[in-house]
């Protein structure tokens, strides 16, 4: 087994098709397609599988190429030091509920990497689509929540998927209003002062279950709400039409300037955490990522659990 065996099939996993990976390489199609299966042959295990429509990791293949991501990664740093190489392509996917903050380290994390070239990925999504994206390998980590209410329902699927959940830190309930918002002025607001306002909230498609809301109360009836797909749009509603939505309290004074987070009296708890797959370790560059994050977190006075 050689790099260039780890190399080829990188990229075939990235490209999901034998084919497009032989284009992205410039290797001839059946120099590619031998590649595999002779790699294949050579750890003894089915990697790969193959249909009209491409191919995909079998759950041997997925474990694989995190160790081969990783191999890969630590050569390229060996040659990089003592060969003078200049440093390879950045990559990383990160699929996420939709949070300042972790749009906030992915900014630091981009501007740290001093690379001249890097193709990165940040996909603000539904909770559903954030566990297949890691399943399938989309994204490397996923960050969502999890709480007394949807715990058992998000583990037990996660355990399906080969997933597992890592706790990065545990935030009290806020609700987020623009500033102009009468609430602003408040210390704290109840679910009483709530009562007549619009609850925003971020759509979950055909997957709309109460455990997957990104909100915590979300079985709570409210006269007025609304379902949005993206941020912007959420955050728009907020100045626009004095609406809420509930989430951590951490929040980019300078990514988000006319939101503020205001605690609210309720007797529950936010446990944010990155999910990966149980048995591929973490590229560097996914570490540092999870670094940025905690940093970012710990600056607003909140304690990191991992």
């Amino acid at each position: 087994m050689t790099l260039q065996h780890l190399r080829y099939f990188i990229e075939v996993a990235a490209e999901g098709s034998i084919s497009a990976a032989a284009d992205v390489l410039y290797v001839a199609q059946p120099t590619m397609s031998a590649a595999m299966k002779d790699l294949e042959a050579r750890v003894g295990r089915v990697l790969l599988t193959r249909s009209a429509r491409g191919v995909g990791l079998t759950d041997e293949g997925a474990e694989f190429l995190g160790y081969a991501r990783q191999v890969v990664e630590q050569v390229e740093l060996l040659e990089q030091r003592y060969l003078g190489r200049p440093p390879s392509r950045r990559l990383l996917g990160v699929s996420t509920q939709h949070y300042s903050f972790a749009v906030d380290a992915f900014v630091r994390m981009v501007k740290a990497s001093g690379a001249d070239e890097y193709e990165f990925a940040l996909r603000e999504s539904r909770t559903w689509d954030i566990i297949e994206d890691v399943r399938t390998l989309r994204s490397e980590l996923g960050i969502l929540y999890r709480n007394d209410f949807n715990r058992n329902v998000i583990d037990r699927l996660l355990r399906d998927c080969g997933l597992v959940f890592h706790p990065l830190f545990a935030a009290a309930p806020h609700i987020f209003i623009s500033r102009r918002n009468p609430l602003a002025a408040r210390g704290r607001a109840t679910l009483a002062d709530l009562v007549g306002l619009p609850r925003l909230t971020f759509d979950q498609g055909t997957n709309n279950s109460f455990y997957f809301s990104e909100e915590i109360l979300s079985t709570l009836s409210s006269a007025r709400e609304i379902r949005v797909s993206d941020r912007a749009t959420i955050f728009n509603l907020m100045i626009g039409l004095d609406g809420y939505t509930i989430s951590t309290g951490i929040i980019s004074d300078q990514l988000d300037p006319e939101i503020v987070a205001i605690p609210l009296d309720v007797d529950d708890r936010i446990e944010i955490g990155w999910i990966g797959h149980a048995a591929i370790p973490l590229t560097d560059q996914a570490q540092r990522y999870l670094a940025e994050v905690r940093a970012v977190v710990a600056g607003f006075g909140v304690e990191v659990l991992g």
